[in-house]
């Protein structure tokens, strides 16, 4: 009699693991997870000093955290506020944003112009930090209201609308300070994209983190993820119910645009200065990867914030091993090419399908044993 309850335990506790790995592996956030602990085994066995942290000093003499890790970290923070403006874009509208590269550098721009007045190196700051701030807002939300308007109102499909930023937004960049390369020589602008004096974390991390509690506050508290997610799945539907599909395609271009200048504030305090034709170059195929990555759908609908931040956190994870390994930076877009084939053949419905019919015949053997022992 014991026997028979302790092999029906066992039977139980078989079938529920098996049933939390199958409710693993079916959620969104698997893909990201599953990719990050790729990675981390990979520099485990390869190189376990890769997630070395030690305390040192800076050039200025103040104690900070450095390591491949932190590496990882500090470099991801302005792609993963990146990914929260480009996955409320991607689920509303069915379509990405190719300008956000070009908008950093304008936004760049904008900060560094009104900081350096006009000089373009000055001495001292000609306005305070948060004017900069604050104006630098105004102007990327301003052109993703811009983007907004196309997307939204004029129904132009977003790849093509954000390619007149993304054609353009460098040099309207190098026109807002007359083609010069502005140098801020005020110790205090590059706090926000290095260190606090006294604090050994990198102040962007502190900056992404700010972001992530921000959106995640919105969305728990507001209607906006909810009638996001209905606009991108069925646009006449929502509009049934009472949603005005157009102006929540474009509130999330105006909220992408906020994220585009805070992230473009970290890249100009992080130099001081500014590369118009360098400066986060190639970043929105990043970012589009993230929400890629994170196993939302890139024609719109349902999305989920966390798996894209994740997803962000992983390419930076990709990127800072394969420069741990010496591949030249001119190759690692055929890397990341590699992850976004295999994303692609993942996700497309035709694949999905084959995979499920695969699953049921492999199910079916084991059901038809079962039953035979029963």
């Amino acid at each position: 009699m014991k026997t028979l309850e302790k092999s029906a335990q066992q039977k139980a506790g078989g079938n529920n693991a098996g049933a939390f790995v199958k409710k693993l592996i079916r959620n969104q956030i698997f893909i990201p997870i599953a990719a990050l602990l790729i990675l981390v085994i990979f520099n485990f066995v390869a190189d376990p000093s890769f997630f070395a942290v030690t305390l040192s000093q800076n050039s200025a003499g103040y104690p900070v955290l450095s390591g491949n890790l932190i590496t990882i970290l500090d470099n991801a923070s302005e792609l993963v506020i990146l990914a929260i403006g480009m996955t409320l874009v991607t689920s509303a509208s069915g379509g990405q944003d190719i300008s956000v590269g070009a908008a950093i550098a304008l936004a760049g721009s904008v900060v560094l112009r009104v900081l350096c007045g006009t000089e373009s190196r000055p001495e001292t700051l000609q306005a305070p930090i948060i004017v900069a701030f604050l104006i630098c807002c105004l102007v990327a939300m301003a052109f993703g209201a811009f983007n907004g308007v196309l997307v939204a109102y004029f129904k132009i499909q977003p790849m093509v609308a954000t390619l007149i930023l993304f054609t353009a937004g460098r040099s309207i960049a190098a026109w807002i300070n007359n083609n010069e390369l502005p140098i801020i020589s005020d110790e205090s602008f590059g706090y926000f994209g290095n260190f606090i004096p006294g604090i050994p974390v990198p102040t962007p991390i502190f900056i992404a983190i700010i972001c992530m509690i921000i959106i995640a506050l919105v969305l728990r508290f507001t209607k906006l993820g909810l009638f996001t997610q209905s606009v991108g799945i069925n646009a006449e539907s929502s509009r049934l119910n009472g949603i005005n599909p157009e102006f929540i395609k474009f509130i999330t271009y105006v909220i992408l645009g906020l994220c585009v200048a805070v992230a473009g504030f970290i890249k100009v305090s992080r130099f001081s200065t500014i590369n118009y034709s360098v400066v986060a170059k190639d970043i929105e195929m990043d970012a589009i990867l993230a929400v890629a990555l994170g196993g939302n759908a890139l024609s719109g609908g349902k999305f989920n914030m966390a798996a894209s931040i994740l997803g962000a956190y992983v390419i930076q994870f990709l990127t800072t091993t394969l420069f741990k390994f010496n591949v030249i930076s001119s190759a690692l877009p055929a890397y990341k090419a590699v992850v976004v084939i295999i994303l692609v053949v993942l996700s497309a419905p035709v694949v999905r399908d084959k995979l499920a019919e695969l699953r049921k015949k492999l199910s079916a053997p084991k059901a038809a044993v079962k039953e035979a022992n029963q």
